[in-house]
């Protein structure tokens, strides 16, 4: 377990192999061990030094000691990637992120295109409306604050929206909901919930692989379509058994469609060969 100490407190993460880095980002009420597998099978190519970084207030990143109620929004997220790359001397990196990791990911690269070399969102919005409406709902305080007072109701709307979902996911996410802070569960989701990236999408200029689970019902997956539509080039891979986590839904579709796109130089069209749905 590896961290560093920023002014919002301890920034946790996990790292493995040698070579290019490249950073992980995790999605909301997750953590880093959402790219467990994916980060060992990267390693093991040899050429890449993996990492997957704890947001505030997820895992085991700062809870409530320094971390201030606006550590919790998108912003801050990307400052603290920002913070990161700058502690470890990264000076450059493909960013992949997942769910609100990736959205995360996406304003990094329009805030500081110079350090992120390429960008992956897994089953990310990029425009919060599109999340499904009990998170949207979830942004709310008032709301928020009677689900975690009975937490019968946040254990009975999850297991509703997993439902279809693995043993595997759902075991990942009741435990981690367990290790996130009322802060960071509302306020993340309610920032998120009015985000809309789509006037700067037009802006980016590196390679962007937009990953979507068909049968997602968390995140829509017509933000391929927004992310097609909005970034020239942009690549799109649809997972046709996957719902919100296709890393572990179909993982070796997943790993070969990552693995193709990090072989690939800038400006190379690998659109023919990303997987079909």
């Amino acid at each position: 377990m590896s961290s560093i100490v920023t002014e919002q407190g301890v920034l946790h993460y996990e790292s493995i192999g040698r070579g290019q880095p490249i950073i992980l980002l995790h999605g909301w009420i997750n953590s880093w061990d959402v790219w467990r597998a994916s980060m060992i099978s990267l390693a093991k190519t040899g050429h890449y030094r993996v990492y997957a970084l704890d947001f505030w207030g997820f895992g085991e990143s700062a809870k409530n000691a320094k971390a201030s109620i606006s550590s919790f929004k998108m912003n801050s997220y990307v400052e603290m990637v920002y913070q990161f790359m700058s502690t470890l001397g990264i000076q450059q990196a493909p960013v992949f992120g997942h769910s609100m990791g990736g959205t995360v990911a996406l304003q990094m690269a329009l805030t500081h295109p110079e350090l992120v070399s390429k960008i992956a969102i897994v089953g990310s919005p990029i425009v919060g409306t599109s999340l499904n409406p009990f998170l949207q709902l979830a942004g709310y305080g008032a709301i928020a604050k009677l689900i975690w007072r009975y937490p019968v109701i946040l254990n009975s709307v999850m297991r509703i929206l997993l439902a279809k979902d693995s043993k595997e996911v759902r075991s990942m996410i009741f435990r981690d909901v367990q290790r996130t802070s009322i802060e960071s569960f509302f306020r993340s989701i309610g920032d998120l919930r009015d985000t809309d990236l789509r006037e700067q999408l037009p802006s980016l200029s590196i390679p962007s692989l937009g990953i979507f689970g068909a049968n997602d019902n968390i995140v829509s997956p017509v933000n391929g379509k927004m992310l097609s539509a909005g970034v020239d080039g942009a690549l799109i891979g649809m997972m046709p058994k996957s719902r919100h986590f296709p890393m572990i839904d179909e993982p070796e579709l997943f790993l070969e469609t990552l693995n193709l796109f990090l072989r690939n130089g800038a400006g190379t069209d690998v659109t023919g060969q990303l997987p079909e749905s």
